[in-house]
């Protein structure tokens, strides 16, 4: 074991320069900045820079630590079955770049809920933006108790601070930076933490490479050796957890909810200055992100070969492996590296997240673009809003650390079934559809799916003769408040008469 001799004292310094550089970026970006630029950047964001910057919001800390951590998680061999998913991403950032996008231009939206309100009516708007808030708030949490998870035990519990303590100041960063130039602001900062975060990768991989002391080639016979090379898993059919179509359709559909129906992704999209620079912002995030995933999956096959090798002991938590290694077992720049990583990653999610949640409470609950208020109220009221986020996001993530258990990306995604199914089931029905619904009783259906969905979920392999529906719940929650709103429909249509 070569071990990092970096002190906590060191690591932390390296986190304050980190932010410091964050604060002069905030700086520059927020000067003259009103209420419009934290909203939309004025519609004046490059698109190759945005493009470039959601690959880290996307990516986040869970990716970071869990994708590398779950190619060997859960007892059995998981390998790189996640690329399917990953593949599935594809198609539907087709589908958001080629239906979605046209839209949200054609009607000039701040706030993409709005849809829901021209097209249903304030009953489905407001249900729309609920489950963004529900969302987003447990997403954001998520991704930040990755790094805190690490920040604490690594860098600030040797100074005795406590993990709540160390949320707390994860938090206070992020707010201090965005409170300003919001989307302006974090357009930028996310173009430097992706870049941070895809080098640290690299960088590992190659360490993790020189240390088997093997080159590309010898690597990835070694991950063959340790049966963790598997992509594609045809057999055992729906009730195979890795199943091929499974995985793939889920991606699909979890990229088109995650990222399609949700503010905090499509806001940046948004600051583009018309379509076609969106579309390509699109496209071209899609490429890199699978060349991302691919590099993240194979550090975290090369990570178990390490570990096998090293005769190391696996931590408790999978996504608590790449740390260990990085700081245990690696030289301090690798350590270094990985922590830079590690907090452009998270913060590269959360900064936007904390942005978007103030966006579409100020735009979407309190009316800021139907009503004329000064801008100096404005203000006022937007800062109340950011701070009253911050503070939900301090509690949910305190709350986590004494409830998970499993891998964070499996938790993220298994809660993103069943939060993003009513916006799914909402959107598909407004846009494939020329049928109305019965407006006033949508958040009844919005609010049983997920509870129908929960109960055919745990009782699938009993009742569908062992099917496991795993991250497909999203689609079977969609089609529920599809349904749903038909029904609604035809409620409504029997009443007139």
């Amino acid at each position: 074991m070569n071990g990092s001799s970096l002190s906590a004292g060191a690591l932390l310094l390296v986190v304050l320069i980190y932010f410091l550089v964050l604060f002069v970026i905030s700086y520059l970006t927020s000067r003259k900045a009103d209420t419009q630029t934290f909203f939309n950047a004025n519609k004046k964001s490059p698109w190759l820079l945005v493009a470039f910057g959601m690959i880290g919001a996307s990516l986040s800390g869970v990716t970071f630590i869990s994708i590398p951590g779950v190619v060997g998680a859960d007892g059995f061999n998981q390998s790189y079955s996640y690329l399917q998913t990953v593949l599935g991403y594809v198609l539907g950032y087709a589908f958001i770049a080629l239906v979605l996008m046209p839209i949200y231009y054609k009607k000039n939206l701040i706030s993409i809920y709005t849809y829901l309100e021209d097209r249903f009516g304030p009953y489905s708007y407001k249900m729309g933006t609920f489950y963004f808030f529900i969302s987003r708030i447990l997403g954001a949490s998520f991704r930040l108790y990755i790094v805190v998870i690490v920040l604490h035990p690594f860098v600030l519990e040797p100074y005795n601070i406590s993990f709540e303590m160390t949320t707390l100041i994860t938090l206070l960063l992020i707010w201090f930076y965005t409170y300003k130039g919001g989307i302006k602001t974090v357009v930028w900062t996310d173009t430097l933490q992706t870049a941070m975060m895809l080098s640290a990768v690299v960088f590992s991989l190659w360490s993790i490479t020189n240390a088997l002391d093997v080159n590309a080639g010898g690597l990835f016979s070694k991950i063959k050796e340790a049966d963790l090379s598997q992509v594609f898993f045809f057999e055992g059919g729906w009730s195979n957890p890795n199943y091929f179509f499974k995985h793939f359709l889920a991606g699909a559909l979890i990229a088109i909810a995650m990222t399609g129906l949700n503010q905090d992704m499509m806001q940046k999209n948004l600051t583009c200055r018309d379509l076609p620079s969106a579309q390509k912002n699109v496209f071209v995030f899609s490429i890199i992100l699978v060349i991302a995933n691919i590099i993240f999956l194979t550090l975290g096959a090369s990570l178990y070969v390490f570990a096998a090798e090293s005769a190391m002991a696996m931590p408790e938590k999978t996504d608590l492996l790449y740390p260990t290694i990085a700081f245990e077992y690696m030289s301090p720049v690798v350590a270094i590296t990985f922590l830079l990583g590690l907090i452009a990653a998270a913060y590269s999610s959360a900064d936007s997240t904390l942005t978007s949640l103030t966006t579409s409470y100020c735009v979407d609950i309190l009316g800021f673009q139907k009503k004329e208020l000064p801008e100096e109220s404005k203000r006022r009221t937007r800062l109340i809003v950011h701070i009253t986020f911050t503070i939900i996001l301090f509690l949910v993530i305190v709350i986590f650390d004494k409830v998970l258990s499993d891998a964070v990306i499996n938790n993220l995604l298994k809660v993103a079934g069943y939060t993003y199914g009513p916006l799914l089931g909402l959107f598909f029905y407004g846009i494939f559809t020329k049928w109305s619904t019965y407006d006033r009783w949508v958040p009844v259906v919005a609010l049983l799916s997920p509870l129908l969905t929960y109960v055919i979920d745990s009782n699938s392999a009993e009742w569908f003769g062992g099917v496991q529906f795993g991250h497909f719940i999203l689609a079977v929650n969609g089609l529920i408040t599809f349904c749903g709103l038909w029904i609604l429909k035809a409620i409504n249509s029997g009443q007139k008469k």
